[in-house]
């Protein structure tokens, strides 16, 4: 059945904002990093199937647009 509780509903532990901030700014770094790759992986792989460039050329391409993206998204 319902409770009728007249004082605060929060009874558990006090929330630790700073461990919040850190686990949310790890989450946001992780995301943009991780979608950098995925598009540098793909524009690479692109490179190498559809062109004459080869696994070699589309390795280099990757590799400088996972640094060029590091770099601007810093």
């Amino acid at each position: 059945m319902a409770e009728h509780h007249t004082g605060p509903v929060e009874t558990g532990a006090p929330m630790d904002y700073a461990e919040h901030e850190k686990t949310y700014n790890f989450f946001l770094g992780a995301t943009k990093y991780g979608t950098l790759f995925c598009v540098a992986l793909l524009i690479a792989m692109a490179a190498g199937f559809f062109t004459s460039a080869g696994f070699f050329t589309a390795l280099v391409l990757f590799v400088l647009l996972n640094i060029a993206g590091f770099v601007l998204l810093r």
